[in-house]
């Protein structure tokens, strides 16, 4: 890649960047779930991990969360909460290294996006602390201040994440990024597009669940090792 190529990094969030999933238990806070009922919701979710229909049951169960516990809720109250739960994670919910890892490639000045299923409202701010370019995430539909309980798009998940950062970049819908040299960073089945796409692709989940191609990241694969593309 010559040295006029513009340079991007793409970060899934959870379980990559912060250290657990994050999604249902800002819902269920913000929902009011009973704390005894969101183990459950959590052991639903991961228990769809996985590729093919596993994807696909994950996402209408996303759509259907989103409809019961958010439908009518004010979209002031969401966005403050969403300020709160930001400010915890930044504290206490995510990985030093990668906070690291974050930041060397915003040093580097490449444009340094998170490519999320997790909802936008959070996540902004988050991108804001770390100095990053943007987020590319969940958006819920507002009507006259008030949440519909749908998402605004589809969920940033498998495809979707190559198919919104290409849009994002400017870059055709399929082949080769002309002119874009960029790393990836994921953890899940749910990253493998977005992993594909990439010059430098980072896996941060189990070592047994590492796609082809795709170097586990570490010590000696972090941005501006010999061996990160840098």
């Amino acid at each position: 890649m010559d040295g006029t190529a513009r340079r991007v990094a793409a970060f899934d969030f959870d379980g990559t960047v912060s250290r657990r999933d994050t999604l249902i238990p800002f819902v269920a806070r913000f929902a009011g779930v009973p704390r005894s009922a969101v183990g459950s919701l959590m052991a639903g979710w991961d228990g769809l991990r996985g590729g093919g229909r596993g994807l696909r049951d994950r996402d209408a169960l996303k759509a259907r969360m989103v409809r019961r516990l958010l439908s009518g809720r004010d979209a002031r109250e969401l966005e403050r909460a969403a300020g709160v739960y930001a400010a915890r994670l930044i504290d206490s919910g995510l990985r030093p290294e990668m906070v690291e890892e974050v930041r060397r490639h915003v040093a580097a000045g490449h444009r340094t996006l998170f490519v999320s299923a997790s909802l936008e409202d959070y996540l902004l701010p988050i991108a804001r602390y770390l100095g990053m370019s943007g987020v590319i995430a969940v958006e819920l539909e507002r009507r006259d201040g008030r949440l519909t309980g749908r998402l605004a798009a589809p969920n940033v998940r498998a495809e979707q994440k190559a198919v919104r950062l290409r849009e994002h970049l400017g870059a055709p819908s399929s082949g080769p990024l002309e002119g874009i040299e960029l790393w990836a960073y994921g953890n899940s089945s749910g990253d493998h597009a977005l992993l594909e796409m990439a010059d430098h692709a980072l896996w941060l989940g189990a070592p047994e669940k590492r796609p082809p191609g795709v170097e586990q990241y570490g010590p000696t694969t972090a941005f501006g090792t010999s061996s990160s593309g840098r």
